[in-house]
């Protein structure tokens, strides 16, 4: 099943959120995205129906392999476009944040995988 800009969002999220703390709920989804609890629990309820996350005793949200796949898939675009738009391209971090937040949704695999090159012949290392 095909996953979206929003649940690819949430992915991410949920694995940053994991590194930093070790313990993630939908409380603390909402609370970093700024977006109600109605609205994060319905959209934890279609990332388990899809197997991305499992959800335990407790409320804890764990990434599946496939939905941890996905996260640091998304993850890796997200550093690596920011990398590209504020080291080879001098644009701010913030408009280098924003922008990169957007293209590492749509981007193809062809043309993120020939930035990747174009960066790593530049000498331009994603911070993670």
């Amino acid at each position: 099943m095909p996953i979206y800009e929003s649940g690819e969002d949430y992915l991410e999220t949920i694995l940053l959120l994991n590194r930093k703390t070790g313990y993630v709920r939908s409380i603390d989804i909402a609370n970093e995205l700024g977006y109600s609890k109605p609205s994060i629990s319905r959209a934890m309820n279609i990332l388990k129906e899809d197997g991305f996350i499992t959800v335990e005793n407790g409320g804890q949200i764990v990434l599946t392999e496939q939905g941890r796949a996905k996260a640091e898939a998304v993850y890796e675009r997200h550093v690596t476009i920011t990398a590209f738009f504020e080291e080879l391209l001098g644009v701010s971090p913030e408009n280098a944040e924003h922008d990169a937040c957007k293209i590492e949704h749509i981007i193809s695999d062809e043309s993120y995988q020939k930035l990747k090159k174009y960066m790593a012949q530049q000498g331009a290392a994603p911070k993670r």
